[in-house]
This record gives structure tokens, sequence and C-alpha cells, in this order.
């Protein structure tokens, strides 16, 4: 079965965990992975589906043995594993992140790269994962995702609880359906100016 009739497949089983009816295009892969390189360390990678994104972070010079991908579809879970084999793969749905120790103090996350449908998502969901995935992280790794929508799919509310700001990095037309890029960061490690007016949240 190839990615794109496996990806169907999942997508009828369940259009909302899902998100899409085919894969993310290379075009959004390059956008989501552009500033991730063999100098950022580990990568944390939730719901990896295919692989698309995580070729390209290979590509990129990210060595499979620092990739780590969380995927609860068993099919996917099993195609990951069997594509990267150096790569840990964990059957595991993101929202246990908070409670997972995958990192030691020392050498946390350099980078996530979220290809979970936010958008579709309860709020309470979506602010377990982004707690959940921060912990993963160093002070200075940050957190990219995208959606479909035309705002960041964090609320602005959750950003500030965590002391986190968002910036839209890109618009990516060359995707089905079109898509946004956004870099999450804890306050004060983002610079420049964000299209939702996050980049300056503080922690209350």
């Amino acid at each position: 079965m190839n990615d794109l009739v496996l990806f169907m497949v999942a997508w009828l089983k369940s259009p909302a965990a899902t998100g899409a009816i085919v894969p993310s295009s290379a075009a959004l892969a390059s956008a989501i992975t552009q500033e991730i390189s063999l100098t950022t360390g580990p990568v944390l990678e939730l719901g990896s589906g295919t692989g698309v994104f995580t070729r390209k972070l290979v590509q990129n010079g990210v060595a499979p043995k620092d990739l780590t991908l969380i995927e609860c579809n068993p099919g996917f879970a099993d195609r990951l594993q069997a594509t990267f084999c150096e790569a840990r793969v964990l059957r595991m749905d993101a929202r246990l992140l908070d409670s997972a120790s995958l990192y030691t103090p020392s050498s946390g996350a350099g980078a996530v790269v979220c290809g979970l449908p936010l958008l579709a998502m309860p709020r309470t969901d979506v602010a377990v994962i982004l707690r959940g995935a921060f912990r993963q992280l160093r002070a200075d790794g940050a957190f990219y995702l995208f959606t479909y929508g035309p705002r960041c799919p964090i609320r602005k509310a959750t950003l500030e609880r965590n002391g986190l700001c968002a910036r839209r990095m890109c618009t990516v037309l060359a995707n089905v359906p079109p898509a946004n890029v956004y870099k999450v960061m804890r306050a004060g490690a983002l610079g420049g100016s964000d299209q939702n007016s996050n980049v300056d949240n503080r922690l209350r």
C-alpha cells in the first residue's frame, strides 16, 4: 500500500484525527522544516503520518537516530518504523507528552515539528499537547506547526498562560489545502513582528 492510499484509508476511518484527505506536500515539508538542520539537535515530531516531514528532516541533515516520532495510528507507525529504522517511533497519544520522559534535562529536543490537525482539536487538548511539547524542548527550542486556517490555531490566552509567543513564518499555496506555517517559542526568544500580535506575549 503506497503512502497516498494509506493516508486516504486512515482519513476514511477517522477524518478528524487525520485532518486532511491527502498527505502534506513537499512544499509544506520544506517550509515547516526550513530552520531545522544537523545543528538543531534531537527533533521531536508529532503526528508523523506517512513521514513527509520526516523525510525532509533527514534531507536537512538530521540523523534518523536523533528523531523521535509520535504516531498513534498503527498503520502509520508501522510504516514509519520500517522506513526510518534508526528513529525512535512511539505509538502514543501526543496528549501524554507532559508525563513522558523522552530526554534527559541536559539533552532536550531542539525542535518540535507538529503535523497534528490542531485546528480540528478541542482547545483543551491543544493546550495539553503544547505544554507537553515544551516540557520536552530545550530553553531555546522551537515548536513548528501548520494550519489550514487564517490564524494561529493556538489561542492567544493559551500562549500567554504558558509564557509563549507565536509568529507566522509563511503561507504555502502549493499544498491541498493551502497552509500557514507558524513558529512558537518561549516569550523573549522570538524576535520580529507577528501577524497575530502574539509575539510580545509574556507569562502572567
